[in-house]
Protein backbone atom coordinates (compact mmCIF):
# COMPACT_ATOMS: atom_id res chain seq x y z
CA UNK A 1 0.00 0.00 0.00
CA UNK A 2 1.50 3.20 -1.18
CA UNK A 3 1.87 6.22 1.59
CA UNK A 4 -1.12 8.75 2.57
CA UNK A 5 0.62 12.35 1.44
CA UNK A 6 -1.04 15.89 2.42
CA UNK A 7 -1.73 18.62 -0.11
CA UNK A 8 -1.27 21.93 1.73
CA UNK A 9 -1.63 24.65 -1.64
CA UNK A 10 -2.40 28.12 -1.67
CA UNK A 11 -4.09 27.72 -4.89
CA UNK A 12 -6.59 25.71 -5.44
CA UNK A 13 -5.87 24.58 -9.54
CA UNK A 14 -2.15 24.12 -8.67
CA UNK A 15 -3.26 21.55 -5.61
CA UNK A 16 -5.83 19.70 -7.85
CA UNK A 17 -2.78 18.83 -10.19
CA UNK A 18 -0.62 18.25 -7.63
CA UNK A 19 -3.28 15.47 -6.34
CA UNK A 20 -3.64 14.02 -9.60
CA UNK A 21 -0.03 13.26 -10.28
CA UNK A 22 0.62 11.79 -6.62
CA UNK A 23 -2.82 9.58 -7.35
CA UNK A 24 -1.00 8.82 -11.11
CA UNK A 25 2.17 8.03 -9.32
CA UNK A 26 0.59 5.40 -6.70
CA UNK A 27 0.28 7.79 -3.27
CA UNK A 28 -3.30 8.42 -1.34
CA UNK A 29 -3.97 11.98 -1.27
CA UNK A 30 -6.38 11.68 1.87
CA UNK A 31 -7.18 15.47 1.56
CA UNK A 32 -6.29 19.08 0.56
CA UNK A 33 -5.69 22.09 2.86
CA UNK A 34 -5.21 26.04 1.58
CA UNK A 35 -4.92 27.20 5.80
CA UNK A 36 -2.75 25.89 8.21
CA UNK A 37 -5.17 25.35 10.89
CA UNK A 38 -6.97 23.08 8.36
CA UNK A 39 -4.05 21.54 7.85
CA UNK A 40 -2.86 20.72 11.27
CA UNK A 41 -6.41 19.42 11.63
CA UNK A 42 -6.07 17.36 8.43
CA UNK A 43 -3.07 16.18 9.66
CA UNK A 44 -4.35 14.98 12.86
CA UNK A 45 -7.43 13.32 11.14
CA UNK A 46 -5.82 11.68 8.28
CA UNK A 47 -2.30 10.78 10.22
CA UNK A 48 -0.39 11.13 6.34
CA UNK A 49 3.10 9.74 6.11
CA UNK A 50 3.83 13.41 4.53
CA UNK A 51 2.78 16.68 4.16
CA UNK A 52 3.14 19.01 0.77
CA UNK A 53 3.36 22.18 2.40
CA UNK A 54 3.04 25.47 0.60
CA UNK A 55 4.94 28.49 2.25
CA UNK A 56 1.89 30.96 1.31
CA UNK A 57 -0.92 29.87 2.79
CA UNK A 58 -4.42 32.01 2.94
CA UNK A 59 -5.02 32.99 6.28
CA UNK A 60 -3.14 34.11 9.83
CA UNK A 61 -0.95 31.33 9.72
CA UNK A 62 2.41 30.61 7.42
CA UNK A 63 3.13 27.39 5.74
CA UNK A 64 6.16 27.34 7.79
CA UNK A 65 4.18 28.31 11.24
CA UNK A 66 1.77 25.37 10.24
CA UNK A 67 4.57 22.93 9.55
CA UNK A 68 6.36 23.79 12.88
CA UNK A 69 3.25 22.31 14.75
CA UNK A 70 2.56 19.31 12.20
CA UNK A 71 6.26 18.19 12.90
CA UNK A 72 6.30 19.11 16.99
CA UNK A 73 2.36 17.58 17.79
CA UNK A 74 2.23 14.27 15.12
CA UNK A 75 6.26 14.13 14.02
CA UNK A 76 5.35 14.21 9.90
CA UNK A 77 7.71 14.83 7.76
CA UNK A 78 6.89 17.99 5.26
CA UNK A 79 8.47 18.96 1.91
CA UNK A 80 7.98 22.65 1.19
CA UNK A 81 6.31 24.24 -2.15
CA UNK A 82 7.45 27.44 -2.81
CA UNK A 83 7.61 30.05 -5.77
CA UNK A 84 10.09 31.97 -3.49
CA UNK A 85 13.84 31.24 -2.97
CA UNK A 86 14.75 34.69 -0.59
CA UNK A 87 16.95 34.31 2.48
CA UNK A 88 14.65 34.87 4.79
CA UNK A 89 11.66 32.65 4.24
CA UNK A 90 14.62 29.77 3.39
CA UNK A 91 15.67 30.82 6.99
CA UNK A 92 12.83 30.44 8.54
CA UNK A 93 11.89 27.25 7.23
CA UNK A 94 15.14 25.91 7.83
CA UNK A 95 14.44 26.18 11.46
CA UNK A 96 11.47 23.32 11.02
CA UNK A 97 14.09 20.79 9.90
CA UNK A 98 12.01 20.17 6.61
CA UNK A 99 12.65 16.93 4.13
CA UNK A 100 13.32 19.13 1.18
CA UNK A 101 12.06 22.11 -0.83
CA UNK A 102 10.25 22.23 -4.25
CA UNK A 103 10.62 25.36 -6.46
CA UNK A 104 7.45 26.09 -8.48
CA UNK A 105 7.07 25.87 -10.79
CA UNK A 106 8.19 22.03 -11.16
CA UNK A 107 8.42 19.02 -13.28
CA UNK A 108 6.12 15.83 -11.89
CA UNK A 109 9.68 13.56 -11.71
CA UNK A 110 11.01 16.65 -9.73
CA UNK A 111 8.24 16.33 -7.18
CA UNK A 112 7.93 12.41 -7.27
CA UNK A 113 11.57 12.10 -6.33
CA UNK A 114 11.84 14.66 -3.59
CA UNK A 115 9.19 12.90 -2.31
CA UNK A 116 10.51 9.47 -2.19
CA UNK A 117 13.90 10.55 -0.67
CA UNK A 118 12.17 12.52 2.03
CA UNK A 119 9.78 9.30 2.90
CA UNK A 120 13.03 6.76 2.88
CA UNK A 121 14.93 9.59 4.92
CA UNK A 122 12.32 10.03 7.66
CA UNK A 123 11.73 6.12 7.61
CA UNK A 124 15.56 5.49 8.89
CA UNK A 125 15.08 8.68 11.14
CA UNK A 126 12.31 6.40 12.29
CA UNK A 127 14.03 3.48 12.93
CA UNK A 128 17.15 4.94 14.36
CA UNK A 129 15.29 6.99 17.35
CA UNK A 130 13.10 3.42 17.93
CA UNK A 131 16.95 2.05 18.57
CA UNK A 132 17.69 4.81 20.67
CA UNK A 133 15.00 4.25 22.42
CA UNK A 134 15.32 0.75 23.13
CA UNK A 135 19.01 1.51 23.96
CA UNK A 136 18.12 3.88 26.52
CA UNK A 137 15.46 1.41 28.13
CA UNK A 138 17.79 -0.87 28.33
CA UNK A 139 20.72 0.85 29.94
CA UNK A 140 18.05 1.97 32.41
CA UNK A 141 16.53 -1.42 32.60
CA UNK A 142 20.53 -2.61 33.48
CA UNK A 143 20.95 0.15 36.06
CA UNK A 144 17.92 -0.82 37.63
CA UNK A 145 18.62 -4.14 37.82
CA UNK A 146 22.32 -3.89 39.22
CA UNK A 147 20.63 -1.57 41.83
CA UNK A 148 18.51 -3.90 42.93
CA UNK A 149 21.42 -6.81 42.67
CA UNK A 150 23.45 -4.65 45.08
CA UNK A 151 20.47 -4.60 47.47
CA UNK A 152 20.13 -8.27 47.36
CA UNK A 153 23.67 -9.13 47.89
CA UNK A 154 24.46 -6.48 50.72
CA UNK A 155 21.51 -7.96 53.46
CA UNK A 156 22.80 -11.75 53.62
CA UNK A 157 26.45 -9.86 53.59
CA UNK A 158 25.72 -7.88 56.64
CA UNK A 159 23.94 -10.22 58.66
CA UNK A 160 26.65 -12.82 57.97
CA UNK A 161 28.96 -10.20 59.36
CA UNK A 162 26.94 -8.92 62.40
CA UNK A 163 26.68 -12.83 63.27
CA UNK A 164 30.69 -13.11 62.82
CA UNK A 165 31.19 -10.24 64.66
CA UNK A 166 29.39 -11.69 67.27
CA UNK A 167 30.75 -15.03 67.67
CA UNK A 168 34.16 -13.67 67.12
CA UNK A 169 34.33 -10.69 69.50
CA UNK A 170 31.67 -12.44 72.15
CA UNK A 171 32.18 -15.74 72.21
CA UNK A 172 33.29 -16.19 75.88
CA UNK A 173 29.43 -14.85 76.70
CA UNK A 174 27.57 -17.12 74.55
CA UNK A 175 26.01 -20.13 75.35
CA UNK A 176 26.09 -23.32 72.80
CA UNK A 177 22.22 -22.66 72.12
CA UNK A 178 23.17 -19.06 70.85
CA UNK A 179 26.45 -20.08 68.82
CA UNK A 180 24.12 -22.49 67.07
CA UNK A 181 21.58 -20.04 66.36
CA UNK A 182 24.25 -17.07 65.10
CA UNK A 183 26.17 -20.67 62.95
CA UNK A 184 22.82 -21.53 61.46
CA UNK A 185 22.24 -17.86 60.59
CA UNK A 186 25.27 -18.07 58.72
CA UNK A 187 24.99 -21.12 56.92
CA UNK A 188 20.83 -20.01 55.46
CA UNK A 189 22.77 -16.27 54.24
CA UNK A 190 25.58 -17.89 52.87
CA UNK A 191 22.63 -20.50 50.66
CA UNK A 192 20.67 -17.55 50.34
CA UNK A 193 24.11 -15.89 48.38
CA UNK A 194 24.50 -19.17 46.54
CA UNK A 195 20.72 -19.39 45.53
CA UNK A 196 20.99 -15.32 44.10
CA UNK A 197 24.56 -15.85 42.49
CA UNK A 198 23.05 -18.85 40.24
CA UNK A 199 20.44 -17.19 39.62
CA UNK A 200 21.86 -14.21 38.18
CA UNK A 201 24.74 -16.22 36.33
CA UNK A 202 21.61 -18.28 34.65
CA UNK A 203 19.99 -14.21 33.40
CA UNK A 204 23.31 -13.70 32.11
CA UNK A 205 23.21 -17.29 30.03
CA UNK A 206 19.89 -16.83 29.02
CA UNK A 207 21.26 -13.64 26.83
CA UNK A 208 23.38 -16.07 25.85
CA UNK A 209 20.62 -18.76 25.33
CA UNK A 210 19.35 -16.38 22.65
CA UNK A 211 21.88 -17.92 20.03
CA UNK A 212 21.91 -21.75 21.91
CA UNK A 213 18.32 -22.10 21.59
CA UNK A 214 18.22 -25.69 19.91
CA UNK A 215 15.17 -27.60 20.30
CA UNK A 216 15.56 -31.12 20.03
CA UNK A 217 12.38 -34.35 19.63
CA UNK A 218 11.84 -35.73 23.22
CA UNK A 219 9.26 -37.83 24.90
CA UNK A 220 7.36 -35.50 26.51
CA UNK A 221 5.12 -37.13 29.05
CA UNK A 222 8.13 -39.59 30.13
CA UNK A 223 10.13 -36.14 30.76
CA UNK A 224 7.07 -34.40 32.96
CA UNK A 225 6.98 -37.85 35.10
CA UNK A 226 10.42 -38.29 35.57
CA UNK A 227 10.28 -34.33 36.59
CA UNK A 228 7.58 -34.75 38.98
CA UNK A 229 9.23 -37.87 40.39
CA UNK A 230 12.31 -35.74 41.23
CA UNK A 231 10.51 -32.50 42.75
CA UNK A 232 8.19 -34.83 44.72
CA UNK A 233 11.33 -36.71 46.52
CA UNK A 234 12.00 -33.01 47.46
CA UNK A 235 9.06 -32.16 49.03
CA UNK A 236 7.43 -32.51 52.56
CA UNK A 237 4.83 -35.11 52.59
CA UNK A 238 2.09 -33.24 53.49
CA UNK A 239 2.43 -32.11 49.25
CA UNK A 240 1.09 -33.94 46.78
CA UNK A 241 1.89 -33.66 43.26
CA UNK A 242 -0.77 -35.35 40.50
CA UNK A 243 0.20 -35.42 36.95
CA UNK A 244 -1.97 -36.00 33.86
CA UNK A 245 -1.71 -35.87 30.73
CA UNK A 246 -4.83 -35.10 28.60
CA UNK A 247 -4.47 -36.67 24.73
CA UNK A 248 -0.94 -36.84 22.69
CA UNK A 249 -0.08 -35.13 19.56
CA UNK A 250 0.09 -36.47 15.89
CA UNK A 251 2.24 -35.40 13.13
CA UNK A 252 -1.51 -34.35 11.42
CA UNK A 253 -1.78 -32.11 14.25
CA UNK A 254 -4.83 -33.46 15.26
CA UNK A 255 -5.29 -34.36 19.39
CA UNK A 256 -5.69 -38.18 19.43
CA UNK A 257 -5.67 -40.63 22.26
CA UNK A 258 -2.61 -42.46 21.89
CA UNK A 259 -0.47 -45.32 23.83
CA UNK A 260 2.26 -44.88 22.68
CA UNK A 261 4.92 -42.16 23.10
CA UNK A 262 4.50 -38.97 21.10
CA UNK A 263 7.79 -36.79 20.16
CA UNK A 264 7.37 -32.83 20.86
CA UNK A 265 10.43 -30.73 19.95
CA UNK A 266 11.58 -28.61 22.91
CA UNK A 267 14.83 -27.49 23.99
CA UNK A 268 14.71 -29.80 26.86
CA UNK A 269 17.62 -27.97 29.83
CA UNK A 270 15.05 -24.65 29.06
CA UNK A 271 11.70 -27.02 29.37
CA UNK A 272 13.56 -28.08 32.50
CA UNK A 273 14.21 -25.38 33.89
CA UNK A 274 10.51 -23.70 32.97
CA UNK A 275 8.43 -26.97 34.80
CA UNK A 276 11.03 -27.14 37.24
CA UNK A 277 10.50 -23.77 38.52
CA UNK A 278 6.82 -23.27 38.51
CA UNK A 279 6.21 -27.00 39.89
CA UNK A 280 8.47 -25.86 43.05
CA UNK A 281 6.93 -22.38 43.34
CA UNK A 282 4.13 -24.14 43.72
CA UNK A 283 5.26 -26.63 46.47
CA UNK A 284 7.24 -23.86 48.37
CA UNK A 285 4.55 -21.28 47.98
CA UNK A 286 2.06 -23.84 49.54
CA UNK A 287 3.56 -23.90 52.84
CA UNK A 288 0.41 -25.61 54.47
CA UNK A 289 0.67 -28.34 51.84
CA UNK A 290 -2.10 -29.78 50.05
CA UNK A 291 -2.34 -30.81 46.14
CA UNK A 292 -0.32 -29.60 43.06
CA UNK A 293 -1.89 -30.65 39.87
CA UNK A 294 0.16 -30.74 36.85
CA UNK A 295 -1.67 -31.11 33.49
CA UNK A 296 -0.77 -31.58 29.51
CA UNK A 297 -2.76 -30.83 26.88
CA UNK A 298 -2.50 -31.64 23.48
CA UNK A 299 -4.45 -29.54 21.11
CA UNK A 300 -3.80 -28.57 17.21
CA UNK A 301 -0.53 -26.42 16.94
CA UNK A 302 0.58 -26.06 20.48
CA UNK A 303 0.93 -27.83 23.78
CA UNK A 304 -0.12 -26.50 27.14
CA UNK A 305 0.83 -27.24 30.44
CA UNK A 306 -1.12 -26.02 33.59
CA UNK A 307 0.57 -26.37 37.39
CA UNK A 308 -2.08 -25.28 39.67
CA UNK A 309 -1.53 -24.85 43.64
CA UNK A 310 -3.81 -24.27 46.67
CA UNK A 311 -0.77 -22.07 48.48
CA UNK A 312 -0.97 -18.60 49.59
CA UNK A 313 -1.74 -17.13 45.89
CA UNK A 314 -0.48 -13.72 44.74
CA UNK A 315 -1.70 -9.98 45.87
CA UNK A 316 -3.60 -8.32 42.82
CA UNK A 317 -1.32 -5.29 43.27
CA UNK A 318 1.53 -7.78 42.84
CA UNK A 319 0.70 -9.55 40.14
CA UNK A 320 1.50 -6.93 37.39
CA UNK A 321 5.52 -6.82 37.92
CA UNK A 322 4.97 -10.35 38.55
CA UNK A 323 7.63 -11.39 35.68
CA UNK A 324 10.02 -8.36 36.39
CA UNK A 325 13.42 -8.99 38.16
CA UNK A 326 13.25 -8.68 41.71
CA UNK A 327 9.86 -8.99 42.06
CA UNK A 328 7.86 -10.99 44.61
CA UNK A 329 4.32 -10.51 46.24
CA UNK A 330 4.07 -9.23 49.46
CA UNK A 331 2.59 -11.77 51.55
CA UNK A 332 5.46 -13.96 50.70
CA UNK A 333 6.80 -13.42 54.45
CA UNK A 334 9.80 -15.37 55.34
CA UNK A 335 9.46 -17.90 52.21
CA UNK A 336 12.87 -18.10 50.97
CA UNK A 337 13.96 -16.51 47.46
CA UNK A 338 15.02 -13.45 45.58
CA UNK A 339 12.55 -12.68 42.45
CA UNK A 340 14.51 -13.82 39.63
CA UNK A 341 12.97 -17.10 38.55
CA UNK A 342 10.18 -15.97 36.55
CA UNK A 343 11.82 -13.24 35.24
CA UNK A 344 13.85 -16.15 33.68
CA UNK A 345 11.41 -18.69 33.02
CA UNK A 346 9.22 -15.97 31.05
CA UNK A 347 12.48 -15.59 28.45
CA UNK A 348 12.59 -19.22 28.12
CA UNK A 349 8.95 -19.23 27.17
CA UNK A 350 9.18 -16.60 24.41
CA UNK A 351 12.65 -18.40 23.30
CA UNK A 352 10.44 -20.73 22.44
CA UNK A 353 8.13 -18.51 20.80
CA UNK A 354 5.71 -19.53 23.92
CA UNK A 355 3.37 -17.70 26.01
CA UNK A 356 3.04 -17.71 29.77
CA UNK A 357 -0.20 -16.50 31.44
CA UNK A 358 -1.63 -16.95 35.17
CA UNK A 359 -4.67 -16.70 37.28
CA UNK A 360 -4.45 -15.96 41.19
CA UNK A 361 -6.23 -15.46 44.17
CA UNK A 362 -4.45 -14.78 48.03
CA UNK A 363 -5.51 -17.70 50.42
CA UNK A 364 -7.01 -19.87 47.25
CA UNK A 365 -3.94 -20.12 45.20
CA UNK A 366 -2.13 -19.70 41.66
CA UNK A 367 -2.41 -21.61 38.12
CA UNK A 368 0.52 -20.71 35.86
CA UNK A 369 -0.11 -21.61 31.99
CA UNK A 370 2.37 -22.12 29.34
CA UNK A 371 1.55 -22.17 25.57
CA UNK A 372 4.31 -23.44 23.60
CA UNK A 373 4.12 -24.27 19.51
CA UNK A 374 4.48 -27.38 18.29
Amino acid sequence: MKEKILVVENEIIIAADIKSCLQQAGYIVPGIAAYGEQAIAKAEEFAPDLVLMDVMLKGKMSGIEAAAEINSRFNIPVIYLTAYSDQSNLQKAKTTQPFGYILKPFEENQLITTIEIALNKHQKEVVMREALEQEKERQKSKSQFFSMLSHEFRNPLNSISVCAELLTDHSHQLNADKKEEYLNHIQKSVQHLENLLNDVLLIGKAEIDKNQFKPQPIDLETFCRNLVTDIQLGANTNHNIIFKSIGSYSITNNPIISQTPQLISVDEKMLRHILTNLLTNAVKYSPQGGTVKFEIFYVPGEVIFRIQDEGIGIPEADQENLFTSFQRGSNVGNIPGNGLGLAIVKHYVELHGGEISFASKPGIGTTFIVNLPV
